[in-house]
């Protein structure tokens, strides 16, 4: 009877679950984010290049939940699955940088919208910033190592406020809408917006900038289709998350796009830039209706960032605590669980971790981009690694439509790794680096480590290495 209650979910209630599970704080600055990088055309094809790779994201994941309906330990056992062991750390290690870093970027967006009305913490890397956020990790921390993680009602007070401002805002910017503003720089090839630091580029150049501003808004569709198992049936999971997806990207592209047409690409650029004046939407807002609209947005900015850190402080510690207990390859230390049944350990070191981050903020130029690009780039490769194994299961099962859409979902997360450039990468294998002493002892412990896993380490290792070298020299920046 219980279980018959759980998978009792109709396809639009499964619709909202999604929609309000994926929707985080990375919406109310998409609008600077690409407008910094894009003009209205390019950012269009990122569009599309982007929504075509995410389908195939989500076309993957729904079809290995039915034929791996053994693996529930996280996307991260389909890489497992297709690579070994070796793919599963990579692939899980990355999942975990990209939870526990992107609390960084909720943080800076909390303290930068703090300060568009208390000028103390400035564009919320700065030392106050700094300390309140730390604070607030801690806090977040202990509530989840004393299991309140399953606060339904917080939850959905929580969504309901951040979607309050975002459909005010979608209403405001079709009437704010003037044709010949979205039209008069199409394709960014003038020098108009040089005074506002937007430089003219070529259209593959811009098109290319927005990729990871686009992806970071869509970390977390993989947990669409975990929702989905609450489905009557795996037609109606899967007929969900595509609608689910639909939606999504109807309300983003919205949000992203037709602010083109209210304020010229270079204004929301110059907004996006002033991080005291908080956040790009709020700002938007109150050029096209006035102040009231801005506090609007930024009552739902503080509440919306806050429910997405609880819920993203619970992820990164249930990811090792899978990796360690279910999938062994992290030590059983970061498996280790309290009275309470919450992997303290886990929790703990994120903590600290986030901790010594917030530390390094203040010497960061773009605190918020600088991060938020970071755990893009994290969990891509765990993407990628979704689009290995669904080749895998096409190629066992001779079916070619599988087959195609695993090579697309792996080819795009390979672009979209190659496009986000290698200073982020070269960071991410220092990161790899770290957590090999992890891996080691737990595979040890599991199987023999062959040969190739060994050769991959090292390649590893070896990036690593040079990027060490490569900050030392001041070749790359880090923010």
């Amino acid at each position: 009877m219980e279980d018959t209650q759980k998978k009792s979910v109709s396809v639009p209630g499964l619709i909202a679950l999604i929609v309000s599970a994926s929707i985080g704080a990375g919406i109310f600055n998409l609008q600077g984010e690409m407008a910094t990088n894009s003009a209205v055309g390019p950012a269009i094809l990122g569009w599309i290049v982007c929504l075509i790779g995410v389908t195939a994201l989500v076309l993957a994941i729904n079809n290995l939940l039915v034929k791996r309906p053994e693996l529930d330990a996280g996307i991260f056992s389909y890489a497992k699955e297709a690579c070994g062991p070796l793919g599963g750390f990579i692939s899980g290690w990355g999942y975990w940088l990209s939870a526990w870093i992107g609390n960084i970027a909720f943080g800076t967006m909390l303290m930068g919208t703090f300060g568009s009305f208390i000028p103390f913490f400035g564009s919320g890397s700065n030392w106050p910033s700094v300390i309140v956020a730390a604070c607030v990790v801690w806090i977040l921390t202990l509530i989840v190592n004393h299991g309140f993680e399953s606060a339904t009602v917080l939850n959905t007070v929580v969504t309901i406020c951040k979607l309050i401002p975002i459909f005010v805002f979608m209403v405001v910017v079709v009437v704010s809408f003037k044709a010949g503003v979205f039209t008069s720089d199409f394709w960014g090839n003038l020098a108009a917006n040089v005074s506002h630091g937007v430089k003219p580029s070529d259209v593959w150049t811009q098109m290319s900038g927005t990729i990871t501003n686009i992806m970071w808004v869509f970390v977390g569709i993989e947990g669409a289709s975990i929702i989905s198992k609450q489905a009557k049936s795996t037609k109606d999971a899967g007929r969900a998350t595509i609608w689910g997806l639909v939606v999504l990207s109807i309300i983003y592209i919205w949000a992203s796009i037709l602010p083109y047409g209210v304020l010229p690409q270079g204004v929301i650029a110059d907004m996006s830039a002033k991080g005291t004046d908080g956040t790009t939407m709020a700002a938007i807002m109150e050029s096209a209706v006035g102040p009231w609209a801005y506090w609007l947005v930024t009552v739902g900015v503080i509440i919306s960032v806050l429910g997405s850190w609880l819920s993203w402080t619970i992820l990164p510690a249930e990811t090792t605590a899978l990796m360690a207990n279910s999938e062994h390859t992290l030590t059983k230390g970061w498996g280790t669980v309290n009275k309470h049944n919450s992997p303290q350990s886990s929790l703990i070191i994120a903590a600290i971790l986030q901790t010594l981050f917030l530390l390094c903020l203040p010497f960061f130029s773009e605190a918020y981009t600088f991060t938020s690009q970071l755990a893009t780039v994290a969990v891509l490769v765990s993407y990628m690694f979704v689009g290995f194994d669904e080749i895998k299961v096409g190629a066992q099962e001779h079916s070619a439509w599988n087959i195609i859409v695993g090579i697309v979902c792996s080819a795009f997360f390979i672009f979209a790794l190659y496009e986000s450039g290698w200073s982020d990468i070269l960071l991410l294998c220092i990161a790899m680096f770290v957590g090999f002493f992890f891996y080691v002892p737990a595979a040890r412990r599991d199987h023999k480590i062959g040969a190739w896993e060994w050769i991959v380490m090292g390649i590893l290792t070896i990036l690593a290495i040079i990027a060490v070298i490569l900050l030392c020299m001041g070749v790359i920046a880090i923010g």
